[in-house]
């Protein structure tokens, strides 16, 4: 490894189907050495199978790179634990790096606030897929790959401001990424050996910024996300990734800290 690539790698990416997700496995692809395996875990079985097509034309897919699909619900109990038997029947030989991006992640309903959340499934039926999937994955896969002479291992949460800051309406969003926040936080100081980084990516152009604008609760906030969008203030994933990627090769982070795409 050097700070120019990211080794002989097991990449293990949630949500990688659109959006964020997917700039991630694009980027990582042509970071990892030939030989490395994407294992790609998403809802929609069709948009993987797209993506893996077009990762195996690329010019890393050429040299060598593979990718794994994962059609799976993170929510159900079965959701973490087939990604992790994907990853461990997946490990390249002479595995140098495994990088694990918690990426998966859903809005909630943000058009109510938190005196309407009565029904107590509706914000368990969040939480599995938010937080709970998220743990158990992230505490999966350091079982399975535990901590070896010549073994990096990398865990990412794909943060949020709404993991610091409060958002009336989105008080679903803001726990869930509050919770996972601080995961990262306890996980960094139980495993000094890993890095743990918190990447917060910043106001994305994403289907999820197109419901944040049509359905938020709070009116004041649903402006400032109009407004962000009419004067072209939302990055794009591609951007936000690369700083994400530059973080990860420069490997200069506190682990734990929580890093916004504007710091890089």
């Amino acid at each position: 490894m050097s700070s120019s690539d990211l080794g002989r790698a097991l990449c293990i990416i949630t949500g990688a189907s659109r959006g964020f997700g997917r700039a991630v496995a694009v980027q990582l692809s042509r970071l990892v050495k030939p030989g490395s395996v994407l294992v790609l875990a998403a809802r929609s079985g069709d948009d993987l199978r797209a993506l893996q097509v077009e990762l195996a034309g690329s010019e890393a897919g050429r040299a060598g790179v593979r990718t794994v699909c994962v059609e799976t619900d993170l929510g159900q109990k079965e959701g973490p634990e087939s990604v992790i038997k994907a990853a461990a029947e997946a490990s390249p030989e002479a595995l140098e790096h495994i990088i694990l991006i918690n990426n998966a992640a859903s809005l909630g309903d943000v058009s109510r606030f938190t005196k309407d959340f009565t029904n107590m499934a509706d914000v368990d039926s969040y939480l599995s897929f938010n937080f709970s999937s998220c743990i158990c994955l992230t505490a999966g896969i350091l079982q399975k790959f535990p901590q070896r002479p010549g073994l990096k291992r990398t865990m990412v949460n794909v943060s949020s401001l709404c993991a610091l800051q409060p958002f009336s309406s989105w008080v679903l969003y803001c726990s869930g990424k509050a919770a996972r926040h601080m995961m990262f936080k306890v996980l960094a100081q139980e495993e000094p050996d890993l890095r743990v980084l918190n990447y917060s990516p910043g106001p994305l152009d994403t289907a999820m910024q197109e419901v944040a604008r049509s359905s938020t609760g709070d009116s004041g906030l649903r402006k400032a996300f109009s407004d962000m969008f009419s004067e072209g203030k939302l990055l794009t994933c591609e951007e936000s990734c690369a700083k994400m990627m530059k973080l990860l090769l420069e490997d200069k982070y506190t682990s734990g800290d929580q890093i916004d795409v504007y710091d890089v």
